[in-house]
C-alpha cells in the first residue's frame, strides 16, 4: 500500500503530521480556494508554503506533484479505498474537498451539475480574465506603451462581473440560499481584482451592487478569513 513517503515532494516539504491532508500552496486567488475550503469543512490539514517568487513550484520534488508546476496541490493519505491519493488544479481539488467532506456541493444530480458549472465559469473566465487585468494594471504589463492589452481585458472583466452580479440578483450566494464551492472558488478573484491588482475604479466595481454585497457576506465568514492568510508568507 502506499505511503505518504512514497510521495517525492514530503522530501522538501516534510510532515509533521501525515495523517492529515497536506497541502501545498500560497495565499494566491488560486491557492485560498483550497484553504478556504479546507477550513469551512473542517477536515484535518497541514498547510506547507510553497514560495513561487523562488521558483518552488518548479523544483523536481514540486513537479512530481503537479508536473505543470502550478499552486495549490494536496495530497490526502486517506484518499479513495484507504489509500494516498494526489490532486493538483484547484477546482478538482474542491470537487473532490466537497464530495469527501459531504460539504458545500448539493447531493441532488441537477443542482450538483449547476454548482460544478460556476466553478468551471470561475476556472475557465473569472481567473484567466482578472489575472490578465492584474499584469497590465499592476504589474510588468503597465509599462507596455500599448494599451490596448488591458483595455480588452478590462472590458471582458467588466462583463464577466456583469454576468456575475447577473446570477446574484436575488440571491444570496451563486447557488441561492446555499454557500457552496461555487462561492469558494470565485471569492478570492473578486476579492484580489479590487485589492491586490488594485483594479477596483478601472473595473467600476462598485457599479455591480449584487457582487459587491456577495463578496462582503463572503468575506464576513470566519473560515474565509482564517483561509485567505494561508499558507501565510510571512
Amino acid at each position: 500500500m502506499p505511503h505518504l513517503s512514497d510521495f517525492p515532494i514530503t522530501s522538501r516539504w516534510p510532515a509533521r503530521h501525515p495523517e492529515r491532508i497536506q497541502l501545498y500552496s500560497l495565499n494566491t486567488p488560486n491557492g485560498v480556494k483550497v484553504s478556504i475550503m479546507l477550513e469551512e469543512t473542517g477536515l484535518p490539514y497541514e498547510p506547507h508554503l510553497v514560495d513561487i517568487m523562488k521558483d518552488e513550484s518548479h523544483t523536481p520534488e514540486f513537479l512530481s506533484l503537479n508536473p505543470n508546476g502550478k499552486i495549490p496541490a494536496i495530497i490526502d493519505p486517506d484518499g479513495p479505498g484507504g489509500e494516498p491519493l494526489g490532486l493538483f488544479e484547484s477546482g478538482a481539488i474542491l470537487l473532490y474537498l466537497a464530495d469527501k467532506s459531504g460539504q458545500f456541493i448539493p447531493a441532488d444530480p441537477a443542482p450538483r451539475w449547476e454548482t460544478i458549472q460556476w466553478v468551471f465559469f470561475q476556472m475557465a473566465s473569472i481567473g484567466p480574465m482578472f489575472g490578465q487585468v492584474g499584469f497590465f494594471n499592476k504589474f510588468a504589463g503597465k509599462e507596455y506603451a500599448d494599451k490596448r492589452p488591458l483595455e480588452r481585458y478590462v472590458a471582458e472583466s467588466k462583463r464577466l462581473l456583469g454576468v456575475l452580479d447577473a446570477r446574484l440578483k436575488g440571491r444570496r450566494w451563486i447557488m441561492g440560499d446555499d454557500y457552496t464551492i461555487a462561492d469558494i472558488a470565485t471569492l478570492g478573484w473578486v476579492n484580489n481584482l479590487i485589492t491586490f491588482y488594485e483594479a477596483r475604479d478601472i473595473v467600476a466595481y462598485d457599479s455591480f451592487s449584487n457582487v459587491v454585497a456577495w463578496l462582503e457576506r463572503g468575506l464576513a465568514r470566519p473560515a474565509v478569513q482564517r483561509g485567505l492568510k494561508i499558507p501565510s508568507r510571512s
